[in-house]
C-alpha cells in the first residue's frame, strides 16, 4: 500500500497494542463498506459473498467476486456441489485419516491391544511380544488420525486450489450441526473420516441423506453412546440429541416417551469393533416389539425401522424451521428476520431438504446483502480467512500456530464437548481477551506473509490510512487485525 507520509515504525509490542485498539473498535463498528439495502455489486457485496460463502478473498477470488457478486455466489453453489461429489484432495502424508473405515476400525483395535500389552509389560506382567502388525507406531494411531485430520481441515479451508471455499464452509456448518467430540477416546480416530465421508460428501445434497450417514458412522455411534444401546440395556443419549439438536428442536412438542420409543427403534445399531466393521446392525440386540413415535406406529423391521424413523424426523416441519433458523443465523445475521426463516423453511419442506436450494434462497434474498445484517467471524472463520489471505496454510509451523490459536481462543478443532456445536454469534466471540489473542495471532502470522495488497479495496479509508503509516513488517498483521477483516 502507498504511504502518505514517512512511516513512524513501531516496536512489536506497540504494534500489537495498536492492533488490539483496532480490534476493540470492532465491537461498535458500523460497516465500513456500507451499501444500500439489497445492493449486490461492489467491494462490500464481494466481501460479504466471499466471506460468508467461503473464507474471504484471495487474489483471484477478489477479482471474480467483485465483478458480479450475486452471480458469482450462485455459481459457487453448483461448483461446490460438483466438488463434493469428487474425492477430496488430501496430501499423501495426511491421507491415512481417510483410509477405508474398516481399516481404521482394525487399526484402532490394534492400538488398544498394543497399549494393553505395553501396560502389562510396564507392570512386570508376563505378556507375549507385540506382533509385527502391532509394532512400531501402533500406540499413536488415534493421535495421528486426529492431527492429520485437523491439518487437512486448515489446509482445505484456506486454499481454493485444494477445496472449493463454499464446500469448506458448508463442511464446517454441518459438522457443527452434527457435532462429535474428538476428545472422547473411542471417537478420536474416526472424526476425520466422518468429516470427509459424512459431512463433506453430503454438504450440498439432501439433509436426510447426511443425517442417515451420520447415524451409521462410528464417530456418532460412539460419541452419543448408541453403540451401547440394546434391547436389554437401553441408552437414550443419541435418540434424545437426534430429536433435540439434529432435527426437531427442543420446543417441537415431542415427549420423553417419544425419546424412549426412538431409542427402542434404534436398538441394535452399533459398531463392530471385533469384526472390523464401522457400522453393524445386530438383530439379536434389537427390540422386536411395536413402537409409537410421534403418533406413528413402527413394527419390528430390522435396520429399516430406524432408517424410516430418521427420514420421518428429517422431513418434519419442525426440522425445516430449525435448519432454516440455523442457516439464517450463520449466513445472514445473528438475529435473522422471521420472514427469512419462514422462506427458508418453506424451501426446505418443498424440496425435502435440498441444501443447494436452501443456499439459492439465501443468496437471492435481499436480506443476505443488507449492510445492517452484520456477522462477526468466529475464531475458525478468522483463522481460515487469515490463512487464505496468505495463500493457504503452507507448512507445519503455520498449522501448529493456528491450531494453538484456536485452542486458546476457545474453538479448538473438533474440540466442542457437547453435541450442540459451537456458537456463531458475535456475543460469544467479541470479548477483549479473545480479541487480544486474535491480534497476537495476526501479528505473528503476518510476519510470515507477503502483504495482501488485494485486500485494500475491502478496508475502510480509516484503516487504510492508519496501516499505511507502518513498516511492511507490521502492515500485514494490522490488515489481518483490522476491524474490517473481523466482519463477514
Amino acid at each position: 500500500m502507498p504511504t502518505s507520509q514517512p512511516p513512524q515504525p513501531l516496536t512489536h509490542a506497540s504494534s500489537l497494542a495498536l492492533a488490539i485498539t483496532l480490534l476493540l473498535a470492532a465491537a461498535a463498528l458500523t460497516p465500513a463498506m456500507a451499501q444500500p439495502a439489497g445492493q449486490t455489486s461492489g467491494p462490500a457485496a464481494a466481501w460479504r459473498a466471499s466471506n460468508r460463502l467461503g473464507y474471504g478473498p484471495e487474489a483471484s477470488i477478489a477479482q471474480a467476486a467483485q465483478s458480479h457478486p450475486q452471480a458469482w455466489a450462485l455459481q459457487q453453489i453448483d461448483t461446490a456441489y460438483a466438488a463434493s461429489q469428487r474425492a477430496p484432495n488430501i496430501p499423501p502424508e495426511l491421507a491415512r485419516f481417510n483410509q477405508p473405515l474398516n481399516d481404521s476400525v482394525r487399526d484402532f483395535r490394534a492400538e488398544r491391544e498394543a497399549r494393553r500389552q505395553t501396560r502389562e509389560q510396564a507392570s512386570g506382567s508376563q505378556a507375549a511380544p507385540i506382533p509385527g502388525a502391532l509394532a512400531g507406531d501402533a500406540e499413536n494411531f488415534s493421535r495421528e488420525m486426529q492431527q492429520t485430520a485437523a491439518a487437512w481441515r486448515l489446509m482445505s479451508c484456506s486454499d481454493p486450489t485444494m477445496e472449493n471455499p463454499l464446500l469448506a464452509r458448508m463442511t464446517e456448518f454441518w459438522f457443527n450441526h452434527l457435532n462429535v467430540f474428538v476428545g472422547k477416546g473411542a471417537v478420536r480416530p474416526f472424526v476425520g473420516h466422518y468429516v470427509v465421508n459424512v459431512i463433506r460428501a453430503n454438504a450440498l445434497g439432501k439433509f436426510e441423506d447426511m443425517l442417515l450417514a451420520s447415524a451409521h458412522h462410528p464417530a456418532m455411534l460412539l460419541y452419543l453412546d448408541q453403540a451401547q444401546s440394546n434391547a436389554r440395556g437401553l441408552n437414550e443419549n443419541y435418540a434424545r440429541e437426534l430429536m433435540e439438536l439434529h432435527t426437531l428442536g427442543v420446543d417441537a412438542g415431542y415427549t420423553q416417551n417419544d425419546v424412549r420409543e426412538l431409542a427402542r427403534i434404534l436398538t441394535g445399531w452399533s459398531v463392530g469393533l471385533q469384526q472390523d466393521e464401522g457400522f453393524r446392525f445386530s438383530p439379536r440386540l434389537h427390540d422386536q416389539g411395536d413402537k409409537m413415535l410421534l403418533g406413528r406406529r413402527f413394527q419390528a423391521d430390522g435396520v429399516n425401522e430406524g432408517e424410516q424413523a430418521i427420514r420421518m424426523l428429517a422431513r418434519h416441519p419442525a426440522t425445516a424451521r430449525r435448519i432454516a433458523d440455523r442457516l439464517a443465523s450463520t449466513f445472514v445475521a445473528d438475529q435473522p428476520s422471521p420472514e427469512l426463516v419462514n422462506q427458508l423453511a418453506a424451501t426446505f419442506s418443498n424440496t425435502q431438504g435440498d441444501i443447494r436450494e436452501l443456499l439459492r434462497t439465501l443468496v437471492r434474498s435481499p436480506e443476505f446483502w443488507r449492510a445492517d445484517n452484520t456477522l462477526f467471524k468466529t475464531p475458525l472463520d478468522f483463522a481460515c480467512s487469515a490463512l487464505t489471505a496468505g495463500g493457504g496454510a503452507k507448512d507445519r509451523r503455520e498449522i501448529q500456530l493456528t491450531l494453538g490459536f484456536l485452542a486458546q481462543a476457545g474453538q479448538p478443532m473438533h474440540g466442542w464437548q457437547t453435541p450442540d456445536g459451537y456458537k456463531t454469534d458475535a456475543a460469544t466471540w467479541l470479548a477483549p481477551e479473545a480479541l487480544t489473542r486474535r491480534a497476537d495471532y495476526a501479528m505473528t502470522l503476518g510476519r510470515r506473509m507477503a502483504e495482501p495488497d488485494f485486500l485494500a479495496p475491502f478496508l475502510s479509508r480509516a484503516s487504510r490510512e492508519r496501516i499505511a503509516l507502518e513498516t511492511p513488517t507490521n502492515r500485514t498483521g494490522l490488515i489481518l487485525a483490522s476491524p474490517d477483516f473481523m466482519r463477514k
